[in-house]
């Protein structure tokens, strides 16, 4: 048996990183389909992105032209960087304008599984 890897890269993410990298730790290390489940659960803005990216890696993995056994396929890296700081401003009084970031975050998923076994075919001698 093999272990194969796939990985997804989702970018501009609109959500502070360490924001973003609190939920990520609660998928870190698990089985997806497990991961997907605490992700659907949990009541956090920044869930629906990492299950998403997670989701993508997922379907990379088993489109990828390799016989892919579903259930062993598990969360092997997942982090999360700061992304592209947008500047903006807000208007004040007496005619000022105070700045402000935006600020998003990229989130990088790699996913395992293990190839599936193909069963042996036995010839019996009669």
């Amino acid at each position: 048996m093999t272990t194969h890897f796939a990985k997804a890269y989702i970018k501009g993410v609109d959500s502070m990183p360490r924001k973003t990298s609190i939920v990520a730790s609660l998928a870190r290390d698990r089985y997806v389909a497990d991961a997907i489940v605490i992700l659907e659960n949990t009541p956090r803005r920044a869930a629906r992105a990492v299950k998403k990216a997670i989701e993508s890696a997922n379907a990379n993995l088993l489109n990828s032209g390799v016989s892919i056994d579903p259930k062993t396929i598990r969360v092997s890296r997942i982090s999360v960087t700061a992304g592209t700081r947008m500047r903006r401003y807000v208007p004040a009084s007496r005619g000022r304008a105070l700045p402000y970031e935006k600020v998003s975050s990229n989130i990088f998923v790699e996913v395992a599984g293990e190839e599936k076994v193909k069963a042996a075919t036995k010839k019996e001698d009669k």
